[in-house]
C-alpha cells in the first residue's frame, strides 16, 4: 500500500505563500483521488481540497469554500507526488496539513500522512 509523507510547512507572514509537497512511496498513485485536510488547534480536521482521478489521466479539483481561488492542487505523476500551493495566507490557514488517498480514485480516504504543520502570522 502506498504510504504518504508531506513536506513544506512552516512558519510565513500573512500574504505569503508556501506549498505542501506530498511524496507517495510503496506504488504508483497516479490513479488515486488525493487530498489534503488540516486540523487547527481545538478545531476539528476540515477537509481543504481533492484531487480525483476523473479517468484517461485527467483530474477533477473541488475545494473548501475557505481556500477556493487562493489553494490550488496538482500531481507529478513522474514523481508520485502531490502538491498543495497556497497563496494569499491568513492566519486563521494556521493548522497541521494532511495529505490523504483514496485507491479508488475517489475521495473516500483512507490513507493518511503524518501531517506537516503551518503557521501563518499576522
Amino acid at each position: 500500500q502506498v504510504q504518504l509523507q508531506e513536506s513544506g510547512g512552516g512558519l510565513v507572514q500573512a500574504g505569503g505563500s508556501l506549498r505542501l509537497s506530498c511524496a507517495g512511496s510503496g506504488g504508483t498513485f497516479s490513479h488515486y483521488g488525493v487530498g489534503w485536510f488540516r486540523q487547527a488547534p481545538g478545531k476539528d480536521r476540515e477537509f481543504v481540497g481533492g484531487h480525483r482521478w476523473a479517468g484517461e489521466f485527467t483530474y477533477y479539483a473541488d475545494y473548501a469554500d475557505s481556500v477556493k481561488g487562493r489553494f490550488t492542487i496538482s500531481r507529478d505523476n513522474a514523481k508520485n507526488t502531490v502538491f498543495l500551493q497556497m497563496n494569499s495566507l491568513k492566519p486563521e490557514d494556521t493548522a497541521v496539513y494532511y495529505c490523504v488517498a483514496d485507491p479508488a480514485g475517489r475521495a473516500h480516504y483512507t490513507i493518511w500522512g503524518q501531517g506537516t504543520q503551518v503557521t501563518v502570522s499576522s
